[in-house]
């Protein structure tokens, strides 16, 4: 399977040496005799099998598998009362377990957005939410994205409890890298070895796991309460290589799909109708493909959960909306998945049991194991209770993005100089066009349009003579400068749809995109001296 997203390898028919195959998922190219990607360049390297000579003397090429973390120090499951495990579904990947005489809490995001502006929820949390956060014994957030680690959230729950204990898993690039900058007050942050169980009660544990594909930043968890086990595979790609527990008594996933620009954000070439040789006009060849990708998703998150049989099912972690008016094509283009037809899909295939949870919903574990069919084994919300958001406070978010338009910063040509020697990235052949825009991608007035050569990180008026691969950056101009005021990483503009982007050739460069959405410096450029030095 390819490493990126688990597709399957089929002959690459363009290779005429028959050294490479083509993944039928992204089109990525690996050559098999370096176990090298070629496209796109600079990304993974695929994990090679073990060669082994058996006493016939035969050749066997075996994939090696450690021993499973959590099936060290085994636990019976033990009889739960009722009402003794419950799952409160609060909003998009954020729920509310309550454990015995113990309160855990999942990736809080209930208000404010995510990536800069670009993301608000879709379900209205329940009016106490604030109330259960300052309640909890504990809280883990899975990674750094905006829509689990919510500063606008945590920034309310740190007024009242600031020493609240929360759980991070060790990953390359801290969860909370950015705390300091935040100005949030948090005083009980806990990093935690993967595969490793975390001993909270005599009856409580957990456990967190890496991703295969995004170690450096992507995790989900294991909890485990009397021998009962709940997994969270947050929004993992092949969380843990793709070993995990089987028939675990929950399982959670995210499901919706979505959470990338491409292809809404792109044109030119193929996304662009005059240069488009296909006779499929770009917005019917971009709704193809959405659907198509969507329709792969739900399979494999199907697929999945018929592998590892979990007694119930709940996809989550895809509840979001571009709901400001300025995204009005991204939220009619960018379609997720159904979480019914998810469900029913399993349904279909298996004798798991599902469930699509809405805001203040909750589960009763004992009663379901016991009884599937217990009319109070998941109990709604009260009839009449708001469901889905319908007004967001864009107003105090974007005041904070304007903030960053007029800095003194943007005054002086150099702080371009500045930021992308900060930023690290270079002795790479790509040419970047960076343009500040409007809230209709169009310039804005009196803001920058410059040229990035990353060869040898030099600032031309033209592109270079030599054969290059171009890309255009149009970014809006007060997410923009936000992100380079504060240091932020790149998804603020990708995944928040805050970019247009056309590219030439038509190939997605991993090592820059890679670095600048998660490669960053951990603080931020010395503006302060830059200034001093400017005046």
């Amino acid at each position: 399977m390819c490493k990126h997203q688990g597709g399957l390898f089929i002959k690459d028919i363009e290779d005429l040496d028959g050294r490479s195959v083509r993944c039928t998922k992204h089109n990525w190219k690996l050559d098999v005799s370096t176990m090298k990607y070629i496209n796109p360049p600079g990304s993974f390297c695929q994990d090679e099998l073990v060669v082994e000579e058996s006493e016939e003397n035969e050749l066997l090429l075996l994939e090696l598998n450690p021993p499973n973390p959590w099936d060290s120090e085994p636990r019976s499951p033990e009889d739960l009362a009722f009402g003794e495990v419950q799952i409160t579904y609060l909003t998009h990947a954020c729920m509310d377990l309550k454990l015995g005489d113990k309160r855990m809490v999942f990736d809080p995001w209930l208000t404010g957005p995510a990536f800069a502006r670009g993301w608000w929820l879709l379900h209205e949390p329940p009016s106490d939410w604030l109330e259960r956060l300052c309640q909890a014994d504990l809280i883990y957030i899975s990674h750094m994205h905006s829509d689990h680690l919510s500063y606008p959230t945590l920034k309310k729950l740190a007024g009242r409890r600031p020493d609240i204990p929360i759980y991070v898993g060790k990953t390359e690039r801290p969860v909370f890298w950015n705390l300091n900058q935040s100005g949030v007050q948090l005083t009980n942050i806990n990093v935690v070895p993967f595969g490793i169980w975390q001993q909270v009660d005599k009856n409580l544990r957990f456990m967190i796991l890496m991703d295969g594909i995004h170690p450096e930043m992507d995790t989900c968890i294991i909890v485990e309460y009397k021998g009962h086990k709940i997994l969270n595979t947050v929004d993992c790609t092949r969380p843990n290589g793709g070993r995990l527990p089987m028939k675990v008594d929950l399982m959670m996933s995210d499901f919706a799909g979505g959470a990338s620009g491409f292809p809404m954000t792109f044109s030119g070439g193929k996304f662009t109708e005059e240069t488009n040789p296909n006779p499929v006009i770009p917005e019917e060849w971009k709704a193809q493909f959405i659907k198509t990708e969507r329709k792969k998703l739900l399979n494999y998150k199907a697929r999945l959960v018929k592998d590892l049989q979990p007694r119930i099912y709940c996809p989550f972690a895809g509840y979001f909306v571009e709901s400001h008016p300025s995204d009005k094509y991204i939220k009619e283009t960018n379609i997720k998945n159904d979480p019914d037809e998810l469900n029913n899909l399993i349904k279909k295939n298996s004798d798991v049991l599902t469930w699509t949870p809405r805001p203040g919903a909750t589960l009763d574990l004992g009663r379901m194991l016991k009884d599937p069919t217990d009319s109070k084994g998941i109990i709604e919300p009260p009839e009449g209770t708001k469901i889905y958001k319908d007004s967001w406070d864009f107003g105090p978010y974007l005041k904070i993005l304007n903030a960053a338009v007029g800095d003194e910063i943007f005054r002086h040509s150099s702080w371009i100089k500045e930021y992308f020697t900060w930023a690290g990235f270079k002795d790479y052949n790509l040419v970047v066009r960076m343009i500040e825009t409007d809230e209709d991608f169009s310039p804005f007035p009196g803001g920058y349009d410059y040229l990035v050569d990353f060869l040898d990180l030099s600032f031309p008026k033209e592109r270079p003579s030599r054969e290059h691969p171009y890309e255009e950056i149009r970014s809006r101009v007060d997410v923009i400068r936000h992100v380079v005021k504060n240091g932020l990483l790149w998804d603020d503009l990708y995944i928040g749809f805050q970019t247009r982007l056309q590219r030439d050739p038509d190939i997605y460069h991993h090592l820059f995109w890679n670095h600048f959405q998660i490669k960053l410096p951990l603080t931020p450029p010395d503006w302060k001296s830059f200034l001093m030095y400017c005046g």
